[in-house]
Parts: structure tokens; sequence; C-alpha cells
């Protein structure tokens, strides 16, 4: 139902205000409902909006999008986000919210628009044909921030993994992302849920709202070339494949016009790009697999082509991996890893605008503040940057290397408003091991041992590290230019086993996930620090979800 009105009474000297505003109960339930808004400025234009009105019931909002509403008693105000808040004269700004309600659920009797008065609003239940209801987000535009006023996707399997260990019901409600790690990954391996299988049930958790898919791609032709435990089912040459039944198959559906109201994250290709920077010729790291996917440039045209396929569809999101601080962080790794991903990012009819952000520490542990130390610090006569754990590095943690990496990749060509994901669901390093200060001032080396919280044995250690937690949960925009905080790496997956397992998956068996190991160069030939008896890698590791849930921090 719509209500029509002028508004009245304007302040003097103020820009006349009028408005018409349409309020729609959408959807309706026992003890909850729906709404749609829109309001219509029918004044001169305004650069903000606020909408206030009050219930005439007991109706209490619950959740929001697309404003910022708060409540009072019966009075409600909905004020506009980042990106809808100025209306020229005929233009509108939709918004929606979800309520539980007792007893009767009158549409409100008056609205103001910054203040004035629009009278006669009309109303409706469920039943009413909606006229021009709002889209999420409007034809043909993305929001700056996907994950600003929407819910995200709990993956069923995930989190049935989850709540059936002790205590994982508590984190089992979080949302996580699905990994398409194969082509068979697609339309379901076995009795497993596919990509269609995630959407449908995405939108029946949306139930109208804005919404977040959090999607893996994750199937390069020679993939992870410097880790045995994540080489995939594709050879180095098989960039035909990678294409035409791995990319263009999750277009097709991510496509489906079924879907255009999901928000649609991906994650593109973890843990390739930065391999040509660091583990190529003449690096001391260098792997011979790494030398041919420089050599054959599938790296850079896989990622090309699904941020190119990706990209075009209007509602999906690419967020490029871009390693962690302590592989990129590095004064010969930092800007070079930029001029790669520009590379990437314009290969293959690809253009840097298809590129809506970049994901640090994926399936990864770094700390995401060390609050006990800064790259500043100085002791004994040494600089931080001088003890044996940072190694020179210009960063200590995950949150300074993202912020300062996005403005060092807007500086190689990519748009101002990209933004930045950090998964944290497993560098909380809470539990007893956690220091409460910074270590003794004797060495630089006892100062930074002592303080951090990162208590792996070397940075270079990857593989279901021993002693790690649960990080900060999932958070929209928690920091200057980051998205948000988010669980790409469902807890309790695998890194890699811990001995070798075969298997039809291409994964090999990397000795950094055995627990015997005393290291390679990587790692400065340091103890792997991996946890044992470990299966491969994405399957479930009830050891590990249990230690990520005991060292949680924030604590449980």
């Amino acid at each position: 139902a719509a209500g029509t009105a002028t508004a009245l009474d304007a302040p003097t000297g103020a820009a006349a205000a009028g408005c018409t505003v349409d309020y729609r109960i959408q959807t309706a339930w026992n003890g909850g409902f729906t709404a749609d808004v829109s309001v219509t400025n029918t004044g001169d234009a305004i650069s903000s909006w606020k909408l206030e009105w009050s219930f005439a019931g007991d109706q209490k909002v619950t959740q929001g999008w697309n404003s910022t509403i708060t409540q009072s008693g019966t009075a409600v105000s909905a004020a506009n986000v980042s990106y809808n808040g100025a209306l020229t004269t005929g233009s509108s700004a939709s918004f929606g919210f979800n309520a539980s309600v007792t007893g009767s659920n009158a549409v409100p009797a008056a609205f103001k628009l910054n203040g004035v008065t629009c009278n006669s609003p009309g109303g409706g239940g469920p039943t009413d044909p909606p006229t021009d209801p709002p889209t999420d987000p409007p034809a043909g535009a993305k929001v700056d921030n996907p994950y600003a006023n929407a819910g995200v996707y709990v993956n069923p399997e995930w989190s049935a993994k989850a709540a059936a260990e002790p205590g994982g019901s508590r984190v089992s409600n979080q949302p996580t992302g699905v990994w398409l790690d194969r082509i068979a990954a697609i339309e379901g391996v076995g009795t497993g849920m596919g990509l269609r299988d995630h959407l449908d049930e995405a939108l029946r958790q949306a139930a109208g709202r804005p919404f977040v898919v959090q999607l893996v791609i994750y199937n390069l032709p020679g993939r992870d070339c410097a880790a045995l435990a994540s080489n995939g089912e594709l050879g180095p040459t098989e960039i035909g494949r990678y294409q035409s039944e791995y990319i263009d198959p999750i277009a097709a559906i991510l496509a489906d016009s079924k879907y255009a109201g999901l928000r649609i994250v991906t994650t593109v290709e973890i843990d390739s790009l930065p391999n040509l920077v660091t583990n190529v010729t003449p690096r001391p790291t260098v792997t011979p697999q790494c030398d041919v996917m420089k050599a054959n440039g599938n790296y850079i045209k896989g990622v090309g082509y699904a941020l190119n396929h990706l990209g075009a569809i209007p509602n999906v999101y690419n967020y490029v991996d871009a390693g962690h601080h302590g592989w990129i962080g590095w004064d010969d790794n930092f800007n070079a890893s930029a001029q790669v991903f520009k590379q990437a990012a314009t290969a293959e009819g690809s253009t840097v605008d298809k590129v809506h952000g970049f994901i640090v520490n994926t399936a990864n542990y770094g700390a995401l503040k060390e609050n006990n130390f800064t790259i500043n610090d100085n002791v004994a006569g040494k600089s931080v940057r001088e003890s044996k754990w940072v190694d020179w590095n210009r960063y200590v943690d995950e949150q300074s290397f993202a912020q300062a990496f996005r403005q060092e990749l807007v500086g190689v060509g990519f748009p101002s408003g990209i933004g930045m994901l950090i998964d944290t669901s497993r560098n909380g390093w809470g539990g007893s091991a956690r220091p409460a200060g910074p270590g003794p001032q004797t060495s630089v080396d006892t100062y930074v041992d002592g303080g951090r919280y990162d208590r792996r044995i070397h940075l270079g250690n990857w593989c279901n590290q021993s002693g790690a937690g649960l990080g900060e949960r999932p958070k929209a925009a928690p920091a200057a230019g980051i998205d948000a905080y988010v669980w790409m790496k469902p807890p309790g997956e695998s890194d890699g086993s811990s001995k070798e397992i075969p298997n039809n998956q291409g994964k090999g068996f990397d000795r950094m996930c055995d627990p015997t190991y005393t290291g390679n160069p990587r790692n400065n030939n340091h103890m792997s620090g991996a946890l044992p008896n470990a299966p491969l890698s994405g399957d479930w590791f009830s050891a590990q979800f249990q230690e990520l849930l005991k060292n949680a921090n924030p604590a449980l």
C-alpha cells in the first residue's frame, strides 16, 4: 500500500521538502514480519535523509538493511547509509527491515522526512501486490561494501560438523566460505551440496534482506606450485579445462536471474599469484613447479579469465587473494606482488574495475593486531625489524599490512575504492600461551618473542598449526579500508595430511604438514609446528577444531 502526501510547515530558509512513502509488509509470520519502505523526495534536492515514524502496536525492529535504523519505544528512525543519502527531486531511496510483533500489525499513521511531516500514508499486508519493489543492489550497480547491513551465508554442511563437536554450537552459526576446489564441487561431490544448492539455501536464509554468499574460486592449473598439500586436479597446461569446465559453469550459475538479489563474494585463487614473485628463479626459495607456471603464464591467464567472466555479473564482488604479511610484507615482495596482481587483473579481457578488493591471511595464522610491540620499536640499540621473528619485514600483523598494501594496490592502478578482507578464522592465538604484555627488554628477540600473540615456531609455518585459536568473529567494516573480517577458511578443515594419503583429488603430501619435519629455507629450517594425525586438506579435523575452540580470542 502506498501513501502520498505533501510536506507541511517547512522551516523558513530551508530547502522545500516533500515526500511520498510506500510502506509494505512483504511477508508475515507468527510473531514477526518483513517490511519494505520506499521514500520519494518530491521537494528540493537533499544530501542526506532521515525518515521517522511511530509504530501503532508492539512492533520491534530486529534487523534492517540499506539504512541505519534506531528505535526507542514505539518511535523509529531510518537514516541513509553512505551510498543512498543524496535524493534529487523525484528520486527515491528504499530500505527494509525485519521486526517482531505481538498482536495487531497496523501500518504507521504518519511519517516525517528530515523532520517535515508527510501525511496520509496508506498500508497493507503481504497479499497486496507490490509496485516497483526495491532492488538490492540497484540494477547494474554495486554497493561499496557488500558486507555492510547484510546477512552472511551459514554453510549448513560446515555448521552441522561444528555443532556435532563438544562446544561447537557456540560458533556453528558463523558464516564461512564455500570452497569450490575442483570441477565436481560445482555440482556437488557425492551427496554433498553443489553451488546451486548453496545459493538456493542462501535465498532461504536471506528472507528478502541483503545477503552475502562467500565462494572460494580455487582450481588453477598447477595449483599451489610451492605447497604440495593443496595441489589440484588440473595439470600446469590445462588452462582450457579451467576456463571451459570450471569458470564458465560457475559463471553461468551465478548469472542466473534467480540469484540476482544475492551479494556474491568470490575469493579468487588463493596462494597463486604471490608464488610468481617469491618462489621463482632467482629467489633462494625457488620451486621448479613455480618456474613452470611463471613461464607458461597460466596463473595470470586463469586469474584474468576468472575476474573477467565473474566480474561481468552485476552482483558478483571479486576479491583477489593477496597472501599475508609474513609472505608479502618484505620490501622485495611488496610492490612486485602488487604489479603481478595488476598484470593478472588486466589479462584475458579483464580490467582493474572487475576487482572489488583483496583478501589477506586466507587459511593462514598471522595475528590480526600485535599490541605488545610495533615495527617502530627499538630495544638494546636494535630495531624490532632486526629480531629473528620479524626478520626485516615491515609489518608485524595482518591489519597493518592489509591497510598498507591497499594503498600500494591503489598506487599501481587499482580503483581507490577497493576494500580489504582479513581471514580471522584461525589467528586468535588465545589460551594460556597468550602473552599479557610486552616481553623483557633484554634483547630485541626476548622483547618480540615474549610479547607476540602469534605463537608459531616460525612465521613461515602454515599447516595445521599447534596452539592456534579462533580469531575475531566475522564483522563488517571493522577498520579503515577493511570491508570485513571473515572466516573464509572454515575452522576445523585440515590444511593438509600429516602423512601421504592416496586420493583422487590431486592432493599431494607436503612435509610442512608433518609434525616431525625439521624445515626448509622457507621457514629457516625450523620444526613445522603442525598437529599430528591430520587428514587431507579440506577434510574435517576434529582435534584441530577442538584446539581452535580452546584457544579462541576473543574467548568463547
